[in-house]
């Protein structure tokens, strides 16, 4: 049967407006970093990225080296709009980025312009696209002169490949000087992807500055601590988890008995609120407005409805953020 969208898939998600650009973003966006490889069952994916736009995420987040194996995560959803989407494409955000290991050689990483532009005409390929919305510089290479690098995703937005550019993983001060490159090259420079949550709070460390200062918004990706903001592992770790399944991402090491003692303690935070876990965590990361979007993985539906449904319910009273700092600095 063809796919036809929800009608009343705008009808609750209160999109904002990234930095001072005009682009607007839903407030929970998809991350197809995983369950979206070759190696996951198409069907799964499929109905993910079904539901989620029908709940109004607009936003598909990719990268050239998702999987996997590499580039498999950009071919599913090529598939995915080929049999679903594609009707919708002008009511997507889709993202892609370069500059993690993806080829052999000296050109398959990093920030060179010839790496960053053969990435992506290769993204735009698996994916069947004329365009991505965003196309990202997914990490500050020292190797290459910065200007270089932005003089790439410059190159992008006149080439008609890319229609906004952001940056990935760089600190404050090379935030800074890209948008000062970027600013002179009369590139939309509009938003920075940072690892941000309860337990990771370096966007706080000056960047949320310069982010502000310029203009520019922020997508925060991992804010569930990789599951560990989440009832999963609050007990033990489930054989069915990514911990228990060797992920390189999630290691048993990492479920420390500090940070499940923590969790344990917003979780019944969470619960007065009328919250899981994973939805007070989205809401915290989106609390101030300064953020513009948080980016969710799931591997099933239900997860991924209940994780939008974080978005009902992003206020917290002045003690709630107090006893939430006091629990975090024990």
């Amino acid at each position: 049967m063809d796919y036809k969208a929800d009608e009343n898939r705008y009808g609750e998600m209160p999109y904002r407006k990234t930095g001072k650009s005009g682009l607007k973003l839903p407030p929970i966006s998809l991350g197809l970093w995983h369950n979206f490889g070759g190696t996951d069952l198409f069907e799964n994916s499929r109905a993910l990225a079904r539901r989620a736009f029908d709940l109004g995420v607009t936003h598909f987040d990719l990268a050239n080296n998702y999987g996997p194996p590499p580039g498999s995560a950009e071919e599913t959803f090529g598939q995915i709009l080929k049999k679903d989407l594609h009707p919708y494409r002008d009511e997507l955000i889709i993202a892609s980025k370069a500059g993690y290991r993806m080829w052999e050689g000296p050109y398959g990483e990093r920030g060179s312009r010839k790496s960053m532009l053969s990435s992506l005409d290769q993204s735009l390929k698996r994916m069947g696209l004329a365009y991505v919305d965003i196309f990202y510089s997914h990490r500050f290479d020292a190797e290459t002169p910065l200007e270089e690098t932005m003089s790439a995703l410059d190159q992008a937005v006149r080439q008609g490949k890319a229609l906004y550019v952001g940056v990935s993983n760089y600190n404050a001060e090379q935030t800074a000087e890209a948008a000062a490159i970027l600013k002179r090259l009369g590139t939309p420079f509009v938003i920075h992807q940072v690892h941000y949550s309860m337990y990771e709070r370096r966007l706080e460390q000056g960047l949320q500055d310069v982010l502000t200062r310029e203009g520019i918004g922020s997508i925060a990706y991992s804010p569930l601590a990789r599951g560990l903001l989440t009832d999963r592992y609050l007990k033990e770790i489930p054989a069915d988890s990514r911990a228990a399944g060797g992920s390189v991402f999630l290691r048993p090491e990492d479920i420390t008995e500090e940070k499940l003692g923590k969790s344990r303690k917003l979780n019944v935070l969470a619960a007065e609120r009328g919250q899981s876990l994973a939805q007070m965590a989205l809401a915290w990361v989106l609390r101030k407005g300064l953020v513009t979007s948080a980016l969710i993985g799931a591997s099933k539906v239900q997860q991924l409805e209940d994780n939008i449904a974080a978005i009902r319910n992003l206020h917290f009273t002045d003690d709630e953020l107090t006893l939430i700092d006091r629990i975090l600095a024990e």
